[in-house]
């Protein structure tokens, strides 16, 4: 769901939106439980909190940064204490 979407869905403003997902501590909690009630209904705030979704993990597997290449054998061996 697009982020205009879902603000209307919640009965919020684009502007709004954005702030709630960029961190802003001046949106009120009311906002964000309608739009956590928008994007996933049935969903509470704790549970989103605890992460036990799986969109979440996959999403957080995505944000983490990796290695480009596994590192060779010679390689492991040389960092191995």
């Amino acid at each position: 769901m697009k982020q205009d979407q879902a603000a209307l869905r919640a009965g919020l403003s684009r502007n709004t939106a954005y702030r709630l997902e960029k961190g802003d501590p001046g949106i009120a909690m009311g906002q964000i439980l309608r739009y956590l009630d928008a994007i996933v209904p049935g969903k509470t705030l704790l549970e989103l909190l605890s992460e036990t979704d799986p969109a979440l993990a996959a999403l957080s597997a995505q944000e983490r940064r990796r290695r480009a290449r596994d590192l060779s054998k010679r390689e492991l061996e040389e960092i191995d204490f």
